[in-house]
């Protein structure tokens, strides 16, 4: 057990991808956030990718998690886990934070962004666990703009905005521009 995952055991890579990706689901707060489960042309590869390279990309998460936790006092810190997952294309999210698991759930499609760009990410989650709600308000701006401050990151421009704007500019910052084919990561394509 990670956190609230159960990873498999079984030698077969494709079955501790497939297993995987069922476990990111429960963790989703709709199972078809997380995609390719049914995805009859690609899951061959991209369970088969999943199982053999999932530990280490999550490991690279949790240090970054790590590092979010690290800008605040310990007594600050939310519960929080995190796990990479192929999002579903049709609900438009590289990540999001699950506020109906304890601890809450960060999910991230690192094939949706560049690996540079993946602390940029977790910033972003985190800043919805910390704030402890969903949504792109002044708290989550206090969170955002801490934590950028913390890892060396641009903090947003939050004083020349109407609420609205700084809404919308939040929902998007830190920027990552996005890759061409997400699932191209998840195959070992990239």
């Amino acid at each position: 057990m990670i956190n609230n995952l159960i990873i498999t055991t079984s030698a077969d890579p494709f079955t501790r991808g497939l297993d995987y990706l069922y476990g990111v689901r429960s963790l989703a707060p709709e199972p078809e956030m997380v995609d390719a489960v049914h995805d009859v042309d690609r899951r061959t590869l991209i369970c088969t990718w999943i199982g053999e390279h999932i530990e280490s990309v999550n490991v690279q998460l949790r240090a970054y998690l790590q590092a979010c936790q690290d800008c605040f006092h310990l007594w600050e810190h939310p519960a929080a886990q995190i796990f990479a997952a192929p999002l579903a294309q049709t609900f438009g999210l590289d990540g999001f934070c699950n506020f109906q698991t304890h601890p809450f759930t960060l999910l991230i499609d690192v094939g949706r962004v560049h690996p540079q760009d993946w602390l940029l990410l977790v910033v972003h989650e985190y800043a919805h666990a910390h704030a402890g709600s969903p949504g792109h308000h002044s708290q989550f701006a206090r969170s955002l703009s801490h934590l950028c401050l913390g890892l060396g990151i641009a903090p947003p421009p939050t004083h020349s905005h109407t609420e609205a704007s700084l809404e919308e500019l939040l929902r998007y910052y830190p920027y990552c521009p996005s890759t061409a084919d997400p699932l191209a990561f998840w195959q070992g394509l990239v």
